[in-house]
């Protein structure tokens, strides 16, 4: 069999409140990694903007915009140049009153595959995401790009192995999850530790439940006037959940790395949790909760 190499390239940044800056960052980030070497570059999600969801303010609804739309003409015509995958993350205006935070996915020939849009919303303290957004209602996707069959997550999403699951059984090589993730930093330094390993625990189980690489590319800076601290972190695992590329927690970053998709066949067959499902088993997962009767 032929080695299946792919580079892929991550983009951790921070944002401001001018779309348009975000924006002309974003495209000079992709430059660069092309420019290392990379076919595929994943942005984090919601990457236009400041990440407003932690109030619930009507104004922030002109934020959103069209998908296929503005940002993705820009980044279509980018792709094209470069000869680059990209995974853009923005927030879509499907029409009046209907909202989602949505991943487009454009082809190295400049072709739009087609978008993602988030199925899992979360409601926090910070985080009122379902004020904004409503859930994805488009199933789990992947996307068959010019260098790999990718399957694009958002973010809440990577908590969640049913979605991680599906997506991979629908042929997906790649694992992307798009994120913005933080701290309060009014919080210990203890409780960061344990949220951002669980974080990161759960996105690499991902990877050896389903034996598939796995990229989660993070937002940094510090935002909500100083109060949340995005906490970066990106990395990209391999099909068995160790760390192959692990960015910092408050510096932007552009890496690529070579991925290697073979090894999926390889950790599959020695390791065969996909062939040793209880399919048959699984009924009571599509229940929210097992009530004893």
């Amino acid at each position: 069999m032929a080695t299946k190499l792919v580079r892929v390239g991550t983009v951790q940044m921070s944002c401001t409140a001018h779309p348009e800056e975000n924006l002309k960052k974003a495209i000079a980030q992709i430059r660069e990694a092309a420019a290392k070497g990379a076919q595929i570059v994943c942005l984090q999600e919601l990457f236009t903007s400041l990440y407003f969801c932690d109030v619930e303010d009507y104004e922030n609804f002109k934020l959103a915009e069209p998908i296929p739309g503005p940002s993705t003409d820009v980044l279509s015509a980018l792709a094209k140049e470069l000869g680059v995958v990209i995974i853009a993350s923005l927030f879509e205006k499907r029409t009046q009153g209907i909202y989602h935070n949505t991943t487009a996915v454009l082809d190295a020939d400049g072709v739009y595959l087609g978008k993602y849009r988030k199925m899992h919303i979360p409601d926090d303290p910070a985080y009122y995401e379902k004020f904004y957004f409503t859930p994805g209602d488009l199933g789990y996707k992947v996307f068959k790009t010019k260098f790999a069959t990718i399957g694009v997550l958002i973010c809440w999403d990577q908590w969640y192995p049913e979605g991680a699951r599906i997506t991979s059984l629908m042929g997906a090589e790649i694992l992307f999850y798009p994120t913005a993730i933080g701290w309060a930093t009014a919080q210990d330094e203890s409780t960061n530790s344990e949220q951002y390993n669980a974080w990161q625990t759960i996105q690499r189980s991902h990877a050896v439940a389903n034996g598939v690489h796995v990229v989660s590319v993070n937002r940094v800076g510090l935002e909500q006037n100083g109060a949340m601290k995005f906490w970066g972190g990106s990395f990209v695992t391999n099909p068995f959940g160790r760390i192959l590329y692990l960015a910092s927690h408050d510096k932007e970053e552009v890496n690529v790395i070579e991925l290697d998709l073979n090894k999926t066949d390889s950790y599959r067959t020695h390791w065969p949790f996909l062939r040793d499902r209880r399919i048959d088993s699984y009924q009571p997962i599509t229940k929210r909760f097992i009530d004893d009767e």
